[in-house]
C-alpha cells in the first residue's frame, strides 16, 4: 500500500478591503480581499463591489471612485511598471503598505493567517465566503 503525500501547505496572510462611505458612521461593506503567501511569492487582490449594497449605506456614494480605489489595489498587487513607485518593492512590502491602517473610503481590515496548498484558489474562496 502506497502512502499518499498531502499537498504542501504554506502560511498565507489576508485582509478584507472594506468600503466605508461615511467615515463618521463607521458602517462598511466588504468589497475585496488581499492575499499574500510569502513562500510562494504570491500577492493578489480580488474585488467585488455591489453598488446597491454601497448605496444602502450612502445613497450618494461615489461608486466610480470606489471602483478606482479597488482597482488601484489590484494594480499594486500585480507589481510591475503599473504599480508606480512600488514597482520595485517585493510582494511582502506591497502587502504591508496595502494593509496599513488608513482613514479613507477604502480601508483594509485586520490581517489574518491560514494555510493553503493553492493561494489562487484560496483568494477566490475567501472572496466568495467573505465578500459576495
Amino acid at each position: 500500500m502506497t502512502a499518499v503525500t498531502p499537498p504542501r501547505r504554506d502560511v498565507f496572510e489576508y485582509a478584507l478591503l472594506r468600503v466605508v462611505p461615511r467615515i463618521e458612521r463607521g458602517e462598511h461593506i466588504n468589497a475585496g480581499i488581499l492575499l499574500y503567501c510569502r513562500p510562494r511569492g504570491f500577492l493578489a487582490a480580488r474585488v467585488h463591489l455591489d453598488p446597491d449594497r454601497l448605496r444602502a449605506l450612502d445613497r450618494h456614494a461615489d461608486v466610480a471612485g470606489v471602483r478606482a480605489a479597488l482597482g488601484a489595489a489590484q494594480t499594486l498587487c500585480g507589481g510591475g511598471a503599473e504599480a508606480g513607485q512600488a514597482a520595485g518593492d517585493d510582494a511582502g512590502r506591497r502587502f504591508r503598505w496595502l494593509t496599513a491602517p488608513r482613514s479613507t473610503v477604502v480601508q483594509p481590515g485586520p490581517v489574518h493567517t491560514g494555510l493553503t496548498a493553492d493561494p489562487e484558489a484560496e483568494a477566490e474562496r475567501l472572496l466568495e465566503l467573505l465578500v459576495r
